[in-house]
């Protein structure tokens, strides 16, 4: 029952503006690499753009939080990362999330929806140091 919901929901927020910031995030991520410094970011890019893709039974958590420890993405050259993304790409990205939110709070079925979309948002801004799990995984 559960996994039939979660399908639902991901129908759902597919006409909710999760493949126009899905595509969005590919576009990010496409761009990135034809930069080849950006490279790094691509790939946070895409998996980010496929958990925009398709969310519901999916959630992100600290890695730092997931693994215990600091690592590479958790530190100061995370921080930098993170700062290089936010003008790059997150603050287009966090506003392309602001704007689908907005838009789904119009109705009200699309309220947790944009609520989703708003979570996103936060991501865009700072996605490095960040992991996506299975909801059921911790």
């Amino acid at each position: 029952m559960r996994e039939l919901l979660r399908l639902v929901g991901n129908l759902l927020w597919l006409i909710f503006g999760g493949l126009a910031m899905a595509l969005a995030w590919w576009l990010a991520g496409l761009l990135m690499v034809l930069t080849i410094i950006g490279i790094p970011w691509a790939r946070s890019a895409f998996v980010i753009g496929r958990f925009t893709l398709w969310p519901f039974g999916y959630r992100v958590v600290e890695r730092r939080e997931l693994f215990g420890r600091d690592d590479f993405g958790s530190g100061l050259l995370g921080l930098l990362g993170n700062l290089i993304w936010f003008v790059l790409a997150g603050l287009w990205l966090a506003i392309g999330h602001l704007l689908s939110a907005l838009a789904c709070f119009i109705t009200l079925i699309g309220i947790p929806f944009g609520l989703q979309h708003l979570k996103l948002a936060q991501l865009s801004l700072f996605p490095i140091g960040k992991t996506i799990i299975p909801i059921d995984a911790l």
